[in-house]
């Protein structure tokens, strides 16, 4: 009987235990969850700046002559129209149509993307693009996930943080884009990308350069606030910015269409691509009968819904289910993202109640995301 893999450990491991972060096990990887209060690390990344460990997703590298031709037929997007420099956010699809992981796609050169996918499915996509990418022959893929650590400062003080460590045109690096440099003589690709809400960035670089740059940031930032951020902080960061979690809003039996991002599939792109078929036939589902909708509750009450709670209407029929939902340190009030029936999703509809544990709590439906930063 085979014995189970212990969690693997990221090249900062013996720094969060240092700053007595606790740890869990997380898509196989032991990560902090928090280190001190999830609620201080949130509103810090809200009013200040946080430093998270993401060392735990995963990077593929796609090169060659053909390497953005195989991009478009793998995934959703148009990826070889992406300028050298530039991010997209995109999708994986099953040929069904159902959501195999949501992405980011960096162009880094002519001929090299980096895709960047959700630790849990990092294999999936992996085993996914190289099957794909096999009928070209210009292309090749690489797992490159221990050739890198990241680390990501999100917050308003963040760029002012990153400043004093880099030379690099932060001021002209645009929102999903990504330039080489170097930050406190650390080599890193230096990403403004995030998942908080806020401005900041992600940087990936050798694991063996992790340390140096986290407590070059740390020290950096001391005096603007920054603080260390683990995993909790991040989920509700990312709930309060609408901003969906695969397992939770995006699965293998939703496709774009039914979560309501649909406009990552680019039907207009030159040749076939896996899932099209299926993709092109939901598109036409969504717009003859709308599907049910992802919205955002807001709690009458301080009961906190959770991923599953049946979301009901005044008779207490079920119109929907509950995807995410926590307190809001920001807003002081629970929230939660759900799929709702249709007729119920517009902002302001009543009689809509979360069925927490048999009792139905009322809530009222609003527009995501529930909090948007100051430009």
């Amino acid at each position: 009987m085979s014995q189970p893999h212990p969690p693997r450990r990221t090249a900062l491991d013996a720094l969060h235990r240092a700053l007595g972060a606790t740890m869990t096990d997380f898509a196989g990887w032991d990560m902090p969850l928090r280190y001190a209060s999830e609620r201080d690390e949130h509103l810090a990344v809200r009013t200040r700046a946080g430093l998270f460990d993401l060392s735990h997703m995963g990077e593929i590298t796609v090169t060659g002559p053909q390497a953005g031709e195989a991009l478009d037929y793998a995934l959703v997007g148009h990826l070889s129209a992406l300028a050298v420099g530039r991010a997209r956010y995109t999708m994986i699809c099953a040929a069904d149509g159902g959501i195999l992981d949501d992405l980011i796609v960096y162009r880094l050169a002519e001929q090299e993307y980096m895709i960047v996918a959700n630790a849990s499915n990092a294999q999936v996509v992996l085993d996914a693009v190289t099957e794909r990418a096999a009928g070209f022959a210009g292309a090749e893929v690489r797992d490159d996930r221990d050739a890198y650590a990241l680390i990501a400062v999100q917050g308003p003080e963040a760029p002012g943080i990153l400043k004093s460590l880099t030379d690099a045109d932060l001021d002209g690096l645009k929102y999903y884009a990504g330039l080489p440099g170097t930050v406190a003589g650390v080599p890193a690709l230096i990403a403004r990308t995030g998942y908080t809400g806020e401005d900041g960035f992600e940087l990936f670089s050798a694991p063996a350069d992790a340390e140096k740059l986290w407590q070059a940031i740390t020290e950096a930032g001391a005096d603007a606030g920054l603080v260390p951020c683990g995993l909790s902080c991040r989920d509700t960061l990312r709930l309060e910015a609408g901003m969906p979690l695969y397992g939770h809003e995006l699965t293998t039996a939703l496709t774009p269409f039914d979560a309501g991002l649909g406009r990552v599939v680019k039907f207009d792109k030159p040749g076939d691509f896996v899932g099209r078929e299926a993709l092109a036939a939901a598109a036409e589902k969504a717009a003859a009968v709308p599907p049910r909708k992802l919205v955002g509750l807001i709690a009458e009450g301080r009961r906190v819904p959770r991923a599953g709670h049946p979301v009901t209407d005044a008779e207490g029929a079920v119109i929907g289910e509950v995807t995410s939902g926590a307190p809001s340190p920001t807003l002081g009030v629970p929230l939660a993202m759900a799929y709702v029936d249709a007729a119920h999703a517009a902002p302001g509809s009543a009689g809509v109640a979360v069925d927490i544990r048999g009792t139905h709590e009322p809530h009222r439906v609003v527009a995501l995301p529930f909090y948007k930063r100051e430009r």
